[in-house]
């Protein structure tokens, strides 16, 4: 997996946003459902922490697997792949922070399965997507974009993935300033009542493990 995946525009269907589902996979359906999602025609595109906080876990998990879902690594995938899979002296204390982040849904599965699962999902998940609808280019990462997205590339190292999966600097800032070279931008990352722009920022975690509200909108709504 690349550190971004571009897509071209979606002829057939329609592209949709999903916010952060934290083990949320029936709720997910449902509001799939409420929007008429035609899997053999749509995309939906996530942005990220797929997982923990929610019992239905690694069904989410598994969601990257789906030939309609793209979505990019979250904080608590990286979290949960840490603990997982550490180096030796390290693993008890990043095992001890994903649980207190949400990860004791893991507990009640087959530990194989899990890390398996995880394993292969973390293939799918790259720190970045961009993709085409109505002739414009809309990017997604979790939690940060960068000021110019032109310059995504120079992200791809330590201190650029924690931006791009932790930092909330621009929303505690209301910094409305645009990202430069990008249309708009879709993170999740930092729950909002109801979705949020800043500049061509738009936030759209819902908080749905704790408000049972899952954003999911068209990618044409964010472009009018």
């Amino acid at each position: 997996m690349s550190f971004l995946e571009q897509h071209a525009a979606n002829t057939q269907g329609r592209d949709f946003f999903v916010g952060d589902i934290h083990g949320q996979y029936r709720l997910l359906m449902k509001a799939l459902n409420n929007v008429a999602f035609d899997r053999g025609r749509d995309r939906l595109f996530s942005v990220g922490d797929l997982i923990d906080r929610g019992e239905q876990s690694l069904e989410c998990l598994s969601l990257p697997f789906e030939p309609w879902f793209f979505g990019v690594r979250g904080n608590h995938e990286m979290l949960a792949y840490d603990a997982l899979f550490s180096t030796a002296g390290e693993e008890w204390r990043k095992r001890e922070l994903w649980m207190i982040n949400g990860g004791t849904w893991s507990l009640r599965e087959d530990a194989s399965d899990v890390k398996m699962v995880l394993r292969e999902a973390m293939r799918r998940l790259p720190y970045a997507r961009e993709v085409s609808v109505a002739g414009k280019r809309i990017g997604i990462v979790h939690a940060e974009p960068p000021d110019d997205w032109s310059q995504l590339e120079l992200e791809d190292n330590h201190a650029g993935h924690e931006r791009l999966i932790w930092r909330r600097s621009r929303i505690k800032a209301g910094d409305t300033t645009p990202v430069d070279g990008i249309d708009a931008v879709v993170v999740g990352h930092s729950i909002v009542g109801n979705l949020t722009t800043l500049g061509n920022v738009h936030y759209i975690d819902t908080g749905a493990f704790m408000t049972g509200r899952l954003t999911v909108i068209e990618a044409t709504e964010l472009l009018e």
